[in-house]
């Protein structure tokens, strides 16, 4: 009885894992179509001065898309040039700005004509400033927001209807920081929205057969991880807090905070940004693309695991090794 029950239990799992087995097969396989006719369509993508934007450009360059990629520098501008053939084009935009987001429109619409604008990708974005929630201003969470959140809604309704006239692409960048919050600060809360604008516009441009697709990396080693960049970020606003707010923390939280990062920070980013652009270019050849893309291993097996379990293990674990105040109530 109980070598027939263990046989019953053996021969469901293999039919369970060979059912999975088949469902990855298919995906693999629907996923392989691509939509072609690459010379043909445009391509507009913020953030390109460097990181996972300056990459996709020339990555998609390469691939024969006519693309458009914007920068807010001038020095951003002249390298990509260098680096691409003459079908890419270079324009400036600072996505917090309305009038160089509109002008920037007006432009790629001169170009698309007709044809319309096959995709758009939200990359740019900036990380600072982040901290603790009490050591910032109302302005540091609207300084951010303008170009995490504002930026990205601006830009997308900017060129939407030349999306819709192309029945092309939306590629909003997110991060798994917009599936759940391990710092203070404006950054997840700005991620968290550009979740729920990714939402709602995939459902509201279903009927015109657009897809919303967003990308939510795990870390990766570009200037929103960078230690020195974050370093600098949080001694300039430990530097600004009143006298009692530092006393609450300690003299030396700053100097634990630091070996912190270099034990981590440091160490943890992942070097490969081509998985994260290769899930961009997913997102704008696939014949069928995935609504969400995880790009990077702590983001498939810590955090976004970490986001569905419920709140007291999650913040266990986000608390168990963070510094805390010399103050501490708990």
């Amino acid at each position: 009885m109980l070598n027939c029950c263990g046989h019953s239990v053996s021969t469901m799992f293999l039919y369970l894992l060979g059912l999975v087995a088949l469902l990855f097969l298919y995906r693999w396989f629907r996923e392989r179509k691509r939509v072609g006719n690459e010379s043909e369509k445009y391509v507009y993508i913020t953030g390109c001065d460097s990181g996972f934007g300056n990459l996709l450009a020339r990555h998609l360059d390469k691939l024969g898309y006519r693309v458009i990629a914007s920068c807010f520098t001038e020095k951003g501008e002249d390298d990509l040039k260098k680096a691409s053939s003459e079908r890419l084009t270079t324009i400036h935009l600072d996505v917090a700005n309305t009038e160089s987001v509109n002008k920037a429109a007006a432009s790629i619409k001169t170009k698309v004509g007709e044809k319309g604008l096959w995709a758009v990708v939200n990359n740019a974005g900036v990380s600072v400033p982040s901290a603790n929630c009490d050591w910032l201003t109302i302005e540091d969470y609207k300084s951010m927001f303008e170009v995490n959140l504002n930026g990205v809604i601006a830009v997308t309704l900017s060129v939407l209807p030349l999306i819709k006239k192309a029945r092309g692409r939306v590629v909003n960048v997110a991060s798994v920081f917009g599936r759940i919050s391990p710092i203070g600060g404006p950054y997840a809360v700005s991620k968290y929205g550009v979740e729920a604008f990714n939402d709602s516009l995939r459902r509201n441009m279903k009927p015109f057969a657009v897809k919303v697709l967003c990308i939510e990396p795990g870390f990766f080693k570009t200037s929103v991880t960078d230690v020195e960049i974050v370093g600098k970020n949080l001694e300039k606003l430990w530097n600004r807090l009143p006298e009692e707010v530092k006393e609450e923390y300690g003299s030396d939280y700053m100097d634990k905070v630091n070996v912190l990062m270099l034990e981590r920070l440091s160490k943890m980013p992942d070097a490969d940004l081509m998985k994260v652009v290769n899930c961009m270019e997913h997102a704008i050849s696939a014949v069928h693309p995935r609504t969400r893309y995880s790009p990077g291993w702590d983001a498939k097996f810590f955090w976004l695991p970490l986001s569905y379990m419920p709140t007291f293990i999650s913040d266990y674990l986000l608390l168990k090794d963070a510094v805390m105040p010399k103050k501490c109530a708990i």
